[in-house]
């Protein structure tokens, strides 16, 4: 009877003895939290990095569809070449300057003029809508004459391939859309003697030139309030 009445005492004692966690368990509780922080922390960066490179990936496969489009359009018309390395739609003869002028043939414009809807196709694609930021009609000279001489002649001939897109007879007019989507989409620019081919006869020439977005880049708005009157180029 007497143990019996010890083992209760002694029951009743531990029931109330409070719970101490010891260090070791304490250590091994904080090391658990630490490793699931450090899981669920790299779980994210694992996504935000596999979501960056699908952006990535979709980027560059916008712009190299968009470039097929370019290609494609170019195996169309005899003579003009696409630059896959440059991103450089290249019409060799078929828009080629005589020395020290800035004019073209009805012949080119007819060229240039016909060429163009494709181009504006292009742009206005799913595909490109998303990458594409423009398209620069660049100008070229022979290395004959001063530097700031040729910068204005090939300004000049790089704004005579836009006259030609804006010019109200010819063969091939452009449609005021098309007219409106080109003031919108295309850049002129001036080049001099950079990037000089063989020949004379070969550097005298223009080229278009397709820039892309960048990856987070917008593409600009269009321009609002123009008007219908693109004017008329100098004679």
């Amino acid at each position: 009877m007497g143990r019996g009445l010890f083992n209760r005492g002694n029951g009743r004692d531990e029931a109330e003895k409070p719970f101490w966690i010891s260090y070791a368990d304490l250590m091994t509780a904080l090391m658990v939290l630490f490793l699931v922080v450090m899981a669920v922390a790299l779980l994210a960066v694992t996504k935000t990095v596999t979501e960056q490179e699908a952006r990535e990936a979709q980027y560059k496969a916008d712009i190299d569809n968009c470039m097929a489009i370019a290609v494609e359009a170019a195996k169309r018309h005899e003579g003009v070449k696409v630059d896959l390395r440059r991103n450089v739609i290249d019409f060799g003869d078929r828009a080629r300057f005589d020395f020290n002028s800035d004019r073209l043939s009805d012949e080119q414009e007819g060229v240039l003029r016909r060429f163009v809807p494709e181009l504006l196709n292009m742009a206005d694609s799913d595909t490109c809508q998303r990458v594409l930021k423009r398209i620069v009609v660049e100008g070229y000279t022979d290395k004959t004459g001063t530097y700031l001489a040729n910068l204005g002649l090939s300004l000049r001939r790089s704004q005579r391939v836009l006259c030609a897109m804006f010019k109200p007879n010819g063969p091939d007019p452009l449609t005021q859309a098309q007219k409106e989507a080109v003031r919108d989409v295309f850049l002129v620019g001036g080049f001099a003697f950079n990037s000089s081919k063989d020949t004379p006869e070969e550097s005298r020439r223009v080229e278009m030139r397709i820039e892309f977005l960048g990856i987070d880049e917008k593409r600009p708005a269009s321009v609002e309030g123009a008007g219908g009157d693109f004017g008329r180029c100098p004679i």
